[in-house]
């Protein structure tokens, strides 16, 4: 009867410790998601734009891109991606017109923008963009998902949706 007893109170002392261990893990599992959320806030400049392929390789999206990625730490973002050296053009067009020559219009293909509202999804590293307008009247108002995580000073960002999922953003802060 004593070896059963001490035997059950082994047991009880093991299940009591490692509960306390899977406690302390769960914590400082929430304590880097915090710091995380905590990091997201900030102007962040485009450093990379990349596409998986289909072996698994990471490369440079049609060529380079360039941009700006805000998050105000209250609930507004916004986005600007561009083709690289869209700045380096000759073209010149006036704004808010209906004559803008053929060139000028493909040139501006090479702009995308979006405004919008974000929350974070706690415990999922997954940031929500509600969109408010955007440079393709067609995505007005929709809503995405976007994984993000941090390597050192680094933010990546990675579309959720199977459509862009392919895609990899690599954001320096500003």
């Amino acid at each position: 009867m004593k070896l059963n007893n001490s035997l059950f109170l082994l047991v009880i002392v093991i299940l009591i410790f490692g509960q306390s261990c899977k406690e302390a893990e769960t914590k400082e599992t929430q304590k880097e998601s915090i710091s995380d959320v905590e990091k997201l806030p900030g102007l962040w400049k485009l450093q990379a734009m990349e596409q998986k392929d289909s072996l698994g390789n990471w490369n440079e999206w049609r060529g380079g891109m360039q941009g700006y990625l805000l998050y105000d730490g209250d609930k507004n973002m916004a986005l600007h991606l561009l083709k690289k050296d869209y700045e380096k053009t000759d073209l010149r067009f006036p704004n808010f017109t209906d004559t803008i020559a053929e060139a000028a219009l493909k040139h501006l293909t090479g702009s995308y923008i979006y405004i919008g509202n974000y929350k974070i999804l706690k415990g999922e590293n997954i940031v929500e963009h509600k969109r408010l307008s955007h440079s393709n009247p067609g995505d007005w108002g929709k809503t995405v998902q976007r994984r993000f995580s941090f390597i050192g000073d680094t933010l990546i960002v990675q579309p959720v949706e199977d459509k862009n999922a392919s895609l990899r953003l690599k954001w320096l802060k500003k």
